[in-house]
């Protein structure tokens, strides 16, 4: 068992050579107020063949740095998205 974080989370943005973008959604209960507060955070992921496209639900795995920002890799595509492909003509 390794002392790595992970997480699962939705990808947000692909634009970047390989990189994604991964916004990861956390809830907790208030300890005084019982309230449910959602929190989330948005990570900067090395995707190295490019796999992973914008909606996707993926796990990422933290690693040593890679450039400034990035410190996840991904692990793997749990689910697909479900919106097809638009393809532009011009």
């Amino acid at each position: 068992m390794s002392g790595r974080k992970t997480y699962t989370g939705e990808v947000i943005s692909d634009k970047m050579n390989k990189t994604v973008v991964v916004r990861v959604s956390t809830s907790s209960k208030h300890s005084k107020y019982n309230r449910i507060m959602r929190q989330h955070n948005k990570f900067k992921v090395h995707d190295e063949k490019g796999s992973a496209k914008v909606g996707d639900i993926v796990n990422i795995e933290e690693t040593r740095p890679i450039s400034k920002e990035k410190r996840f890799r991904l692990i793997g595509v749990i689910k697909r998205s479900a919106a097809p492909e638009i393809e532009l003509k011009e």
